[in-house]
């Protein structure tokens, strides 16, 4: 197999041009005819003057065309640059002017928050899979070293702007044959792909996997646990990725339907936490193993997973993967003896390479020694099982989505009405944490909830704005003035229809 990741899908093609590689509504894309369109599109990136190494945008949800436009671009010897098609033109131009995007691809030119990012950011080639024609003729794979940066995931902390995950062919190649061993994928397997594709979970353990095995990939846009209830009986779906909310979700709709999940064979569950009791309930009522793991984006995701051929360990995000090294550490980056709680610390091929174009970050992420620190907390007993006790940044995880608070205060505190903000999670049963926001008005202004809410609604994607919002007279502060999150007084969040002005 060559290094460029794109061999994944021209490999597959050549083993089994006929075999389906993906389902989306009725119809049915093979091996050779994803490959065929890929290769097409690499040619039109190629003329529009996209060269080996350029980075290229793509904003795309769970269709067709975001398989065709990631290995096209790999294809290519380009960079892919994912972005979540709910970003707004502002997160768009973010992105594509941070990477120095060659080129975005888009499904249609109508998308007018793709278009307008891209022409504040002045990338001038905007190719439109549903509206352009493809060259007749492809383009072979290039050739990339394995070094080469494949993805820039845009990632972020607490403390600034997103930032680019840089995960090389290598890392990626490595990462999906890992996760392929882990799910025991054969080619008659046929993967649920209902995670995110702009995200590392679902592009290394549904895409990359399911293609490194020859296997099919069942597409959903948009997850709606009844829609998927009825795909999974109707393709005998056999492997389902997902995160916790969507095992919550499914376990409700599937009350007097549990003949519809029959042919699942194999639950993957990562993003957040799974409740030890919704992971019982889950196996007990269709019968299917549920395996929970644990990575980042910047471990290409997986880094520890529990295995199909050991015990799993209910609320632990299982054992380090092969070719991995995870330890617990202080501080001071010293190892921590069995049982004790540190940072999660790791090692191994699919580390990221760095943050592009922010050598400052890598190096406080990154020790010479190459021993990532993930900013999660955690305990490991005698066998090798990690256990998550917390984290130490602020993330808050909206069914699935990662939001930053600090991206949100930033927003939050251009209005000019606030004087301060504090943009934290709060729990949620549905979508297991909700985003919340306190604010507090400056000297003589007067702020509506509802009104504010609208405001940030309009300057960020849909999964970020707070839906749960308080208006304090002052936020809690330490001795240094930074403000206490933990000490906000969460009885005073109310949802913005019940909001009265303050």
């Amino acid at each position: 197999m060559g290094t460029n990741l794109a061999v994944l899908l021209s490999d597959g093609a050549r083993r089994a041009p006929d075999a389906v590689a993906l389902i989306a509504g009725g119809a049915r894309v093979t091996y050779r005819e994803l490959d065929d369109r890929a290769a097409r599109l690499a040619a039109q990136l190629r003329a529009c003057g996209v060269e080996p190494g350029d980075r290229v945008g793509v904003l795309l949800p769970n269709v067709v065309e975001f398989a065709v436009a990631y290995y096209g671009v790999l294809r290519a010897g380009a960079v892919v640059v994912p972005m979540n098609p709910l970003l707004t033109a502002r997160e768009v131009e973010y992105h594509l002017h941070d990477s120095g995007a060659a080129a975005l691809v888009v499904l249609r030119a109508a998308d007018s928050a793709a278009v307008d990012g891209a022409r504040q950011a002045g990338v001038g080639a905007v190719v439109a899979l549903a509206d352009d024609a493809l060259p007749v003729d492809g383009l072979d794979v290039a050739q990339r070293e394995p070094t080469d940066t494949a993805v820039i995931l845009y990632t972020s902390g607490t403390t600034g702007r997103p930032k680019g995950a840089q995960l090389t062919h290598s890392n990626l190649m490595w990462n999906a044959q890992v996760a392929a061993d882990l799910f025991a994928l054969q080619r008659t397997d046929v993967l649920l792909g209902a995670l995110p594709l702009f995200h590392a979970f679902g592009q290394t353990c549904a895409l990359n996997a399911a293609l490194r095995r020859g296997a099919a990939v069942a597409l959903v846009p948009r997850f709606d646990a009844a829609e998927v209830l009825d795909l999974v009986q109707r393709e005998s779906v056999t492997v389902f990725l997902g995160v916790p909310t969507m095992y919550v979700a499914l376990l409700a709709a599937a009350q007097d339907r549990a003949e519809a999940l029959a042919t699942l064979r194999l639950c993957v569950s990562g993003g957040a936490a799974l409740p030890v009791e919704v992971l019982r309930a889950f196996e007990e009522k269709f019968g299917a193993r549920v395996l929970e793991g644990y990575g980042l984006s910047e471990t290409s995701p997986v880094a520890s997973f529990n295995h199909m051929d050991r015990p799993s360990q209910p609320g632990s995000i299982g054992t380090a993967v092969w070719g991995t090294e995870m330890r617990i550490a202080d501080d001071a980056g010293r190892t921590l003896p069995v049982g004790e709680v540190g940072e999660i610390l790791i090692r191994g091929h699919h580390v990221m390479a760095g943050y592009w174009n922010r050598p400052d970050a890598t190096a406080a992420a990154i020790d010479p020694d190459g021993w990532l620190r993930t900013g999660d907390l955690a305990r490991m007993d005698e066998d090798g099982y990690f256990f998550i006790v917390d984290r130490k940044k602020d993330l808050i995880i909206r069914g699935g989505y990662n939001v930053y608070p600090r991206e949100v205060e930033e927003v939050v505190y251009a209005h000019p009405d606030v004087l301060e903000a504090a943009v934290f999670g709060v729990p949620d049963e549905r979508l297991g944490e909700e985003v919340a926001a306190a604010v507090v008005a400056k000297e003589g202004a007067t702020i509506d909830l509802a009104e504010l809410q609208a405001w940030i609604r309009e300057r960020v994607a849909p999964y970020k704005y707070p839906r749960r919002l308080a208006l304090l007279d002052a936020l809690p502060k330490g001795p240094s003035g930074k403000i206490l999150k933990r000490e906000i007084d969460r009885s005073a969040l109310v949802e913005p229809a019940r909001a009265k002005s303050g």
